[in-house]
């Protein structure tokens, strides 16, 4: 099985060999952000730049994604250029290494995390390659509307990234979409009729969580706004966007019925 450094520089990426010169950056969630959603957003080398500690005493990082389950996501090798200290924090300037283009997003490997974010990469230190990928990890085009399960931290770069087969596929449609508090198993049931259909309901609970609805309102009230990175998005059934007022809110109701969200849910 080779091994991510070696891979590298058989690639012609010139990772630096000199003891205690390169670091690997072993990128978690902290609390605030998940460093996935910072990838797809294309924000990964600013987010990593800012750091609470002076982390990057190094000439090189190594940046790895946390996939789960021990798997990690190459984010690429970069130069570190300098560092600037702020009052509560330490900002790096940095640059990537040529030749990484087509690697970036491709490269899955394992490793198993200790407590360590931070470590320096040695020979002994191994990062077997479990996966090269045909194409980068992105988020995907749109599915269909009959597939669609999103997370909140998902629906918040595609909204504000304005992914444009997301942005056709929702915008062009009226509907009745289910929010699911993946934390109890709540629902609530919730219906779409404005001009841009589904779009325009879910730009709202991107930005605040609740879209207006009073008891999602009062759920992030209890359990705080950064509950709803709980929350899941999906589609119950569409309609075209002349469909008219009425006949989405009798297929609201319906579908209130079917899951007993009146009674059990949050609606």
């Amino acid at each position: 099985m080779i091994h991510l450094t070696d891979f590298l520089k058989a690639s012609g990426i010139e990772v630096n060999s000199k003891s205690e010169s390169v670091k690997v950056h072993l990128a978690c969630w902290n609390g605030r952000e998940h460093p996935i959603d910072e990838y797809y957003a294309g924000r990964f080398k600013t987010w990593q730049e800012d750091q609470g500690k002076r982390n990057f005493n190094c000439d090189q990082v190594i940046g790895l994604i946390d996939l789960g389950h021990s798997h990690w996501l190459f984010a690429g090798v970069y130069k570190v250029l300098g560092c600037k200290q702020l009052p509560n924090s330490f900002e790096y300037s940095t640059e990537l290494i040529p030749g990484q283009k087509e690697l970036i997003g491709r490269i899955v490997v394992h490793h198993k995390r200790s407590r360590a974010s931070y470590i320096w990469s040695r020979p002994e230190l191994s990062f077997p390659i479990v996966e090269i990928r045909r194409e980068k990890l992105f988020i995907e085009d749109f599915p269909g509307h009959n597939a669609v399960i999103l997370s909140h931290r998902k629906l918040k770069i595609i909204i504000d990234e304005k992914i444009p087969s997301w942005h056709g596929a929702l915008a062009n449609v009226k509907g009745v979409y289910l929010i699911t508090d993946t934390t109890t198993g709540m629902h609530y049931v919730g219906k779409a009729s404005g001009n841009d259909g589904i779009w325009q309901r879910w730009c709202s609970y991107s930005k605040d969580g609740h879209g207006g609805n009073a008891e999602l309102k009062k759920l992030l009230k209890e359990k705080g706004l950064d509950h709803k990175a709980h929350y899941q998005y999906s589609i119950l059934e569409i309609a075209d966007t002349h469909a008219s007022e009425i006949d989405i809110i009798k297929r609201e109701s319906y579908w209130m019925k079917v899951l007993l969200t009146r009674k059990f849910g949050l609606n």
